[in-house]
């Protein structure tokens, strides 16, 4: 009798496991959990599945599965101002006491006295002295080390989060999606190489190999007897605009059959991917949620989206309408109930 009832249990136990198990297997086996079943997760899914079927017509050798996306403001944040430029304010102020001479030299002033007018007014011009203050005269090894402490410590000034959280949860399923199905995915950015490289892999699962972003004038050097790289006040290549498919072509060889961006700096690229034959998905993240992340496009004066919008629709490339189409923003949030489309 005790035999029985022990094997009875074991065998509900077993079952019940099953069935509490049963939302997780299905939720794990559904590609873009955090995306709504809108036109965008369709079009993601419709393509992934034409271009990897064996015996479709549209299908790519996995070698060819080359995916770029950008990364500010498409895998994670960009407001209220692009992450690295934040760093490099955030460095300056560390630097300070090494530079008494920069509480009365701009931009370094407005940057200490936190004057957001003398910044803006500083320009494009002001913004590259502070980079130079803050990214170059370094070995490879001794920014990298800066960036790894900043982003262990510096917090988001709206939401108190580290930058490394503020990324969007359905973004990291695309890459995820992709990587699984055959896809290599590459990081095109015009952001600092070295700087991406300190977290991408952690965050993004990307590699360092991977990311290709803009890039110093650098030089080797071996004083007394140990090697290092300069990182020297000449920039090498500004990896935004035109100069993404640039750097694509002499990175990756391959033209991209996947693109992903958020702005007109994106358009380029994209533009790049689409000419070629075959299948081709280009998309848009289009930020239209002011309540959960920040609404901005035409004019904005960060990730500005404008021309690539235009354009985006003109040629029917994938518009991503965060607000609609994202269940939620960030891993941090709790999703929303499921939008039936």
């Amino acid at each position: 009798m005790r035999t029985s009832l022990a094997t009875s249990a074991a065998k509900f136990s077993k079952v019940l496991a099953l069935l509490l198990a049963l939302p997780l297997l299905a939720q794990a086996a559904e590609p873009l959990p955090s995306w709504n079943d809108g036109p965008s997760k369709k079009s993601i899914i419709e393509f992934v599945q034409t271009v990897t079927k064996p015996d479709s017509k549209s299908f790519v050798k996995p070698e060819e599965r080359i995916a770029v996306f950008d990364n500010d403001g498409t895998l994670w944040s960009e407001q209220p101002g692009y992450f690295e430029e934040l760093f490099a304010f955030d460095e300056i102020r560390r630097l300070a006491p090494q530079h008494p001479e920069w509480k009365d030299q701009q931009p370094f002033k407005a940057v200490l006295e936190n004057d957001h007018k003398a910044l803006a007014e500083g320009g494009m011009e002001g913004l590259l002295k502070i980079f130079m203050a803050s990214h170059a005269g370094l070995t490879t090894d001794q920014f990298r080390n800066n960036v790894q402490a900043w982003v262990s410590k510096a917090r988001h000034p709206t939401t108190g989060k580290p930058y490394t959280e503020m990324v969007y949860q359905p973004m990291l399923e695309v890459l995820q999606y992709l990587r699984e199905q055959g896809f290599k995915t590459y990081i095109v950015s015009g952001g600092d190489t070295g700087f991406m490289r300190v977290f991408a892999e952690e965050v993004y699962g990307i590699p360092p190999e991977q990311v290709i972003g803009s890039t110093f004038v650098t030089e080797y050097q071996n004083q007394d007897g140990k090697p290092s790289i300069l990182r020297t006040a000449k920039i090498a290549h500004n990896d935004d605009g035109p100069g993404k498919p640039v750097s694509i072509d002499s990175v990756i060889g391959r033209r991209p059959i996947l693109a992903f961006g958020n702005s007109d700096g994106d358009r380029q690229m994209l533009e790049w991917t689409a000419a070629a034959t075959g299948p081709r998905l280009m998309g848009l993240v289009h930020h239209t949620d002011a309540k959960r992340e920040w609404a901005y496009d035409k004019d904005s004066k960060i990730g500005r989206l404008d021309k690539a919008l235009d354009q985006a629709k003109q040629q029917g490339w994938t518009i991503v309408d965060m607000a609609s189409e994202w269940r939620r923003i960030y891993p941090f949030e709790a999703a929303a109930p499921v939008n039936p489309q």
